[in-house]
């Protein structure tokens, strides 16, 4: 069952952006979604300073970032007391520096915490794997303090990120890993899209859940990777056909689970991706690692936009808050 503030979210978020819809380019889409986002995202706290940048890889990919900072809390502590990347979510599609910014923001906020959200490639034009190289070059020159920002260099580094932000989180944390590099203190995800395919149950007892369906899935997992462990995908006639991506920028494909930072995984009730969360957890804490599932009773794909009303929302806000705070403490 929907929680209360949550269907009226649902009822007014759909008149804002009634569905992913097939007849519109990505460029149509995206402006779409970003209306939608800035209709439902509030003023910038007053306690928190913003800076924009672009870092350019070594592969020459310009990549805008910008910097939330805390200004009470970095003066009173003398040095801020950690760095949070955030990928965002939007299906690998969707999404901007824009966007996310009442998540990135309030993550700054709640936590002091630097938070930098990181604005990466988007598919059909960028397929798989141009998001997760993106994503991990950011990290790598975050753990080597190379990112255009004032950040300390003993600043403890976490990774964060929702629904596809989710999976570029998880991807890297184990790309990290399997390359001997370390630094990252945890990882929070959030209603993350972890497979090509989501995980039983769930799959099939939410595939019409509001906000995200299956079709919807698969339509954004097509755009990005294509044919992929068997899952045929479809062409598309402005880019054309769809390519494998390679498998480590498939969290729940990877053959090991062990080695990871502590990571929190967060699943809503009423969303097919549920699943993905619960599975990753399991799969970790076979393997000995520190890994914690909160599943969002009444909740949905991109709830966190419902902050200010739902106090299911609020509480797992709270819950990832207090998640990055005590990695950065450690």
């Amino acid at each position: 069952m929907l929680e209360p503030e949550i269907a009226a979210f649902i009822e007014r978020a759909s008149a804002l952006y009634p569905s992913h819809h097939a007849a519109m380019t990505p460029r149509e889409q995206r402006d779409l979604y970003d209306r939608y986002a800035a209709t439902l995202t509030p003023p910038l706290p007053s306690e928190l300073t913003t800076q924009d940048a672009n870092f350019r890889t070594d592969a020459g990919q310009a990549i805008p970032l910008r910097l939330y900072r805390h200004r009470a809390k970095a003066s009173e502590h003398g040095t801020i007391r950690g760095t949070v990347l955030y990928f965002h979510g939007g299906g690998f599609v969707l999404g901007s520096l824009n966007s996310h910014q009442m998540v990135t923001a309030r993550l700054a906020a709640d936590t002091g915490l630097d938070v930098i959200a990181v604005d990466y490639r988007l598919a059909p034009e960028h397929r798989a794997p141009a998001a997760h190289d993106d994503c991990l070059a950011i990290t790598l020159a975050a753990l080597n303090n190379r990112l255009p920002f004032d950040l300390p260099d003993h600043a403890g580094l976490q990774l964060a990120g929702d629904s596809a932000g989710g999976t570029l989180a998880a991807s890297v944390a184990l790309r990290l890993r399997d390359d001997g590099v370390s630094g990252v203190r945890g990882v929070a995800l959030v209603y993350p899209m972890l497979g090509t395919e989501p995980q039983l149950p769930a799959r099939d007892t939410e595939a019409n859940a509001p906000m995200l369906t299956l079709a919807d899935v698969h339509k954004f997992r097509n755009a990005y990777w294509g044919t992929v462990g068997g899952n045929s995908g479809e062409r598309d006639e402005e880019y054309g056909d769809p390519t494998p991506g390679p498998a480590w920028t498939i969290p729940l494909a990877a053959t090991r689970f062990d080695g990871l930072p502590p990571t929190l995984a967060i699943g809503a009730e009423h969303d097919p991706l549920r699943d993905d969360a619960r599975v990753f957890v399991e799969r970790i804490r076979e393997a000995g690692g520190d890994a914690r599932l909160l599943i969002g009773t009444g909740l949905v794909h991109g709830c966190w936009r419902a902050l200010e009303t739902s106090p299911g929302v609020q509480a797992m806000h709270r819950a990832v808050c207090d998640f990055l705070g005590e990695q950065a403490r450690d």
